[in-house]
């Protein structure tokens, strides 16, 4: 479940691509909770989308700028057409369904930061149900077609952002940009 703290640290996945987000780009934080993504993209100048089914948790973020999208991600049609964006963010989110859709929605020149929990996670505690767990190199798969740039699977301890040791897989890639398209304005590292 994603921390509701809003002054939570960013994830430190995120924190190790920020070199590539800056002002004027655009971003979607899926299942973003209270926001503690939201905030920080903002503050580097981002135009950033925000999802979650909780309104409660979004009502944190009215004062962030950001564009704010109470939607039921998993028993509803997909909130966001066919809307692009220079960073895709999921943390501590997973409903399979979805993940051909967030691939659709990195820009030609974009990223995708995704890091959630992990086959193995359940001997460490919550969440234990495999739906709820990716298999071993499930989210590699899921990002085919993309530029892989990282892939971890496996233990991370506690990230001092309070986040307990657990058992994880994380990708960042990219959206690989085809000569002369206006719309890429971006480089791989």
């Amino acid at each position: 479940m994603q921390d509701l703290t809003p002054t939570a640290a960013p994830s430190p996945w995120l924190l190790r691509w920020q070199r590539h987000f800056g002002a004027g780009q655009t971003a979607l934080d899926l299942a973003c909770g209270s926001g503690r993504h939201v905030r920080w993209l903002r503050g580097r100048g981002l135009q950033v989308c925000a999802v979650d089914r909780d309104a409660r948790a979004l009502a944190a973020l009215q004062d962030s700028g950001a564009e704010l999208l109470v939607a039921d991600l998993e028993g509803a049609p997909w909130p966001l057409a066919d809307r692009r964006f220079d960073l895709v963010l999921v943390t501590n989110y997973l409903w399979r369904p979805l993940l051909p859709r967030l691939i659709e929605a990195v820009a030609p020149g974009g990223w995708l930061v995704y890091e959630t929990f992990a086959e193995g996670h359940q001997l460490l505690g919550r969440p234990s149900r495999p739906d709820f767990l990716l298999r071993h190199g499930e989210l590699l798969e899921a990002a085919r077609g993309l530029r892989i740039v990282a892939y971890e699977d496996g233990f991370a301890d506690g990230d001092g952002a309070g986040v307990n040791p657990r058992q994880i897989q994380r990708v960042a890639a990219v959206r690989e940009r085809t000569p002369g398209d206006p719309q890429a304005r971006y480089h791989l590292p």
